[in-house]
């Protein structure tokens, strides 16, 4: 399993377009946090906050976890690898949980540079370091929880297509229907009364105490149950194909 997580890491960063994604999302957050005017420009803003860090990820997510997750399984199915693999004495299982580690320990990569802006932040703070450094690690274990689930639910696209295309766009749909969807369904006007139930479906509910700092056991739990749900169904999903 070690050597397939191994391999998955090496295979991604083998390639261009894994700089090309990963540098994409490092520039974009770059823009928005320091240069375009807004509420998200922490310079404008005038607090040492990394709070528009964790509200600008989750979009930003959108288009980089599925970009790393889409040629897991459909370029193992497009090259006819895929039942070379299942046939490794290895289970369909610890295949997904090793595609699964290796497409979230990327990410957690894409993450790491971000800590430049809290050292920015800290530096710039008045007095220096003055800033909420409890709650910065908070919202850090909230967008790797967050990092988790998108995984999950892009490697479950990855196995419904052949064409890394179609995967992307898959999971970039999933992953927004899941995050916004459940928040735009609570509020259409003959559902006011369940309001409060259909958004606590939606990821978005969930991760937004966390982006503050405010980690909830609920929360936690709710993560890990909807990631296994994804990867079990992507499990049974190779076991099928």
């Amino acid at each position: 399993m070690y050597n397939l997580i191994r391999k998955e890491v090496l295979t991604f960063f083998s390639s261009l377009a894994a700089y090309v994604v990963i540098g994409v999302f490092l520039l974009a957050n770059g823009v928005f946090l320091w240069i375009v005017p807004g509420g998200d420009n922490i310079l404008d803003s005038g607090y040492a906050d990394m709070s528009p860090f964790f509200n600008i990820a989750p979009q930003l997510f959108l288009f980089l976890i599925p970009a790393i997750c889409m040629r897991l399984f459909s370029e193992e199915k497009k090259t006819g690898t895929l039942d070379l693999l299942i046939a490794r004495p290895l289970s369909s299982l610890k295949i997904v949980l090793s595609k699964f580690f290796a497409a979230f320990l990327i990410v957690i990569v894409s993450i790491l540079p971000s800590v430049i802006y809290c050292i920015t932040i800290y530096l710039l703070a008045s007095p220096a370091g003055n800033i909420d450094t409890g709650g910065i690690m908070g919202s850090y274990i909230g967008l790797v929880f967050l990092a988790s689930v998108f995984v999950a639910i892009s490697l479950f696209a990855s196995s419904l297509s052949d064409n890394q295309i179609v995967s992307f766009i898959l999971g970039m749909s999933l992953c927004f229907l899941l995050y916004s969807g459940f928040d735009y369904i609570a509020s259409i006007p003959y559902l006011f009364r369940l309001e409060n139930e259909i958004g606590y479906l939606g990821i978005s509910s969930h991760y937004e105490p966390m982006s503050r700092g405010v980690i909830d056991t609920r929360d936690v739990i709710w993560f890990m149950l909807v990631s296994g749900v994804f990867i079990f169904s992507t499990k049974n999903r190779i076991d099928i194909s």
